[in-house]
């Protein structure tokens, strides 16, 4: 009778070998994960400036695109005094546009990836107009992170 508890007693709280995860499995799949996450990361971490470069190239081409079209409506484009907010907001500098875009050009002027304003010249000196990041330091010139982004450099990169 005592032996027939204690076997009724073992099959209440036997594990059906179905019922969830070991420990064995659980240190497999955390090798498994430790292994790709060694494997990849290095490669995500170790790009931020790459990628930085990659997003003031796109917003460069992006302006360019409003610079382009803001030329269309006006027959001009915008000053260097007028900048790049007249892609934003209504320029009230001379010379005032005759057809501006009610809803502008751009919706906000976006900021280089380091926090700074791109540079804006027009008349450029090296092509139709100069539009520019100053990379990581914000000073014109520079090598590699500091090195400034160009639009005339996109378009040859992509050109």
């Amino acid at each position: 009778m005592v032996f027939n508890k204690l076997r009724a007693l073992r099959r209440r709280h036997a594990r059906d070998p179905q019922a969830g995860v070991t420990l064995i499995e659980m240190m497999v799949v955390l090798v498994i994960i430790a292994v790709v996450a060694a494997m990849v990361v290095p490669n995500v971490i170790g790009r931020p400036d790459q990628a930085r470069a990659t997003v003031a190239q796109s917003d460069l081409q992006s302006i360019a695109g409003a610079l382009e079209i803001y030329r269309l409506d006006n027959r001009t484009y915008p000053s260097t005094a007028q900048g790049l907010e007249a892609l934003v907001n209504r320029p009230s500098v001379p010379p005032e546009p005759v057809n501006w875009a009610s809803d502008g050009y751009l919706s906000v002027m976006p900021k280089d990836p380091w926090g700074a304003d791109y540079v804006y010249r027009f008349p450029g000196q090296s092509g139709r107009f100069d539009l520019i990041s100053l990379g990581a330091d914000g000073q014109p010139g520079g090598d590699g992170v500091d090195a400034d982004i160009m639009f005339g450099d996109v378009q040859a990169a992509n050109g």
